[in-house]
């Protein structure tokens, strides 16, 4: 893992931290997004009774080498992400998968972040390089995944992370 980043207020970034704790059915201990029904404004908005499927946000360390090569500076915790992998295909993964970092930390993965125009409040021009259109015109997210915490504990940059795939036949991600 190359970073974890937190904040507990409304903010598109989230400054990095030496460790952050997960608190297993909220999220982040003391992030703005922590907690048993939606944080998000928009889905607030919507329907604040809605379970919370978006309490801990990953993203791969890869996608930042892959905008930089556009002209494009992100670093981790720049997207809103509390967790920034490496070397881990999260994109790939299945609805379900269990991420097990460090020595106590469980997440289960239940989507795609749904990226937003933020991300071009924060650099024009971004969003259309995380989300775009594969070659049958499908849409594509690249903005990361979103997990809930089903076991707690803390987690620091350089812990291991190791991906238990779901039995049965495996959904692909959806925006959640």
């Amino acid at each position: 893992m190359a970073a974890v980043s937190s904040n507990g207020t409304y903010s598109f970034t989230k400054p990095n931290r030496d460790s952050i704790t997960l608190l297993a059915g909220l999220g982040v201990e003391g992030d703005v997004h922590a907690g048993v029904t939606v944080k998000h404004r928009s889905r607030v908005a919507q329907d604040p009774t809605q379970p919370n499927l978006r309490q801990v946000h990953l993203i791969h360390e890869e996608l930042f080498a892959e905008v930089g090569a556009d002209g494009f500076e992100v670093t981790p915790g720049d997207l809103g992400e509390n967790i920034t992998t490496r070397g881990i295909d999260l994109l790939g993964l299945p609805v379900g998968t269990l991420l097990r970092i460090g020595d106590d930390a469980v997440l289960e993965v239940t989507g795609l972040r749904n990226p937003c125009l933020q991300i071009d409040n924060f650099q024009d021009g971004l969003l259309k390089k995380v989300v775009g259109r594969d070659e049958s015109g499908n849409v594509v997210r690249k903005a990361g995944i979103m997990t809930i915490v089903k076991s707690g504990g803390a987690v620091r940059p350089g812990d291991t992370i190791t991906a238990e795939l779901p039995s049965g036949p495996h959904r692909p991600l959806e925006r959640v």
